[in-house]
């Protein structure tokens, strides 16, 4: 079923993405583009039923007033012009509302009132159309996808296996950096549940020795994310890369602040969007990103309806590197190991006290340093661990969780009790900004 659209038009607002959200929660699909979009590309968006000239602070661009070129207001779509000056508009603004209360319902108005479209855009339409899109572009070839198990790649997969089936091929790494359990929730997952054609590799020593002796956090993520980059490669030309019978297709978790983020004419560019994650060139592929327009709470509920188990769905953000930057200085096995026990205590408690969803991110860090401790009435020489619990709205900043006393003693038992080379546990109150929220 084809959704109504609405289309903002970036005219040097900040609030590009919040409009989007909001009409996207009336049930009409919406998509933000550039302000001098082409005749031809509105022409080729279906089934537009209104624009938004959605202005702001960033309007004026090299000592000019930007505005939307002549397709726009000769297209015949109803227009909503917003904190700019429009040519002409069937509708206009001076503001969106200060209130939240009186922006939804300026939208709504616009919406329903005006552009007449219908509340169509829900989750079960969208991955009726994505399959649809996904057997149009594949055909019968193949198509490769690196399978991290993060919320992202986890959807994706999910998605292309209905879509495909077998003409899929999942690479999981396991590069010895990640949670406790989770290279064994992904194998379960998707090969035993799923049936995913998964190719699991045990590269842990291949990593750690990599790793061996380096402190630099930067060092270490170069490191991580060029071996990972020649695992995967390795293991792409084994299934015939994107030669003659072989692999044509690579699966990428692409969503919409990735292309958000990389900037527009009016923003500055957040961070850039690597559509192959730094491939090598000669392994070329034509991509295949199904969920390149949704936010992240989209991302949730898509894999929410494709089944996927809320641990997988609801994953918290975690680093490329994985423990990598959360076992500070030179990597050892033995502290390493040590932070994955920590981590795991740590989200067990968290969720035995409801606090999972309630909490944006909570994690444990060992550093490289050890400390005087008391063990079995003996002097002990061993690691602090230092657990760390944020909110955040944009990641931007963050307030410290004020996690109840009693549940932060039990933490500390269990991880005392049971976590081998650890004699204290530390809970960081820094707020970000001065701190971050990852420590390397």
């Amino acid at each position: 079923m084809q959704q109504d659209m609405i289309v903002i038009l970036d005219l040097g607002s900040k609030e590009n993405t919040l409009i989007a959200r909001d009409i996207r929660a009336l049930g009409v699909y919406t998509e933000i583009h550039p302000h001098d979009i082409s005749a031809e590309a509105l022409a080729a968006l279906p089934n537009v039923k209104g624009i938004i000239l959605n202005g702001g602070p960033n309007r004026v661009v090299d000592g000019a007033a930007i505005d939307a070129g002549s397709a726009v207001y000769e297209s015949g779509i109803p227009l909503l012009a917003v904190d700019h000056s429009a040519k002409k508009a069937d509708a206009s603004l001076k503001s969106w509302p200060a209130d939240e209360a009186g922006r939804r319902e300026a939208e709504r108005a616009f919406v329903f009132d005006t552009c007449k479209a219908q509340a169509n855009w829900n989750m079960e339409n969208f991955i009726a159309d994505q399959i649809e899109l996904i057997r149009q572009q594949v055909g019968d070839k193949k198509v490769l996808l690196a399978l991290s198990g993060g919320v992202d790649s986890s959807v994706v997969a999910a998605l292309l296996i209905r879509a495909i089936g077998d003409q899929l091929t999942c690479v999981h790494v396991n590069h010895g950096l990640l949670r406790k359990g989770e290279p064994e929730q992904v194998v379960e997952v998707f090969r035993n549940q799923l049936g995913a054609n998964l190719i699991y590799v045990d590269a842990v020593d291949r990593f750690l020795d990599k790793l061996a002796g380096v402190a630099d956090p930067e060092a270490k993520r170069k490191i991580i994310g060029a071996e990972f980059i020649r695992v995967f490669e390795e293991e792409a030309r084994k299934l015939g890369g994107s030669a003659e019978g072989g692999i044509e297709f690579l699966g990428q978790g692409t969503i919409y602040p990735d292309i958000v983020e990389s900037g527009t004419k009016t923003a500055k560019m957040v961070k850039s969007h690597h559509n192959v994650g730094g491939l090598p060139e000669d392994l070329k592929f034509e991509l295949v990103e199904p969920l390149k327009m949704l936010f992240k709470d989209e991302v949730r509920a898509c894999g929410v309806a494709l089944g996927l188990p809320d641990s997988m769905v609801y994953r918290q953000p975690f680093p490329g590197p994985g423990l990598g930057v959360r076992c500070l200085g030179a990597i050892t096995r033995d502290r390493l190991e040590a932070l994955r026990e920590a981590d795991a205590i740590l989200r067990d408690e968290f969720d035995k006290a409801g606090l999972r969803g309630k909490v944006w991110q909570y994690f444990t860090v060992v550093p490289d340093f050890k400390s005087t401790g008391v063990r079995d009435n003996a002097r002990c020489f061993e690691w602090p661990v230092i657990i760390r619990a944020v909110n955040t709205v944009d990641a931007m900043t963050a307030t410290v969780e004020q996690v109840a006393w009693p549940v932060l003693l039990k933490i500390t038992d269990r991880i005392l009790a049971d976590v081998k080379g650890v004699n204290r546990v530390l809970y960081d109150l820094s707020p970000k900004p001065v701190a971050t929220i990852e420590w390397e």
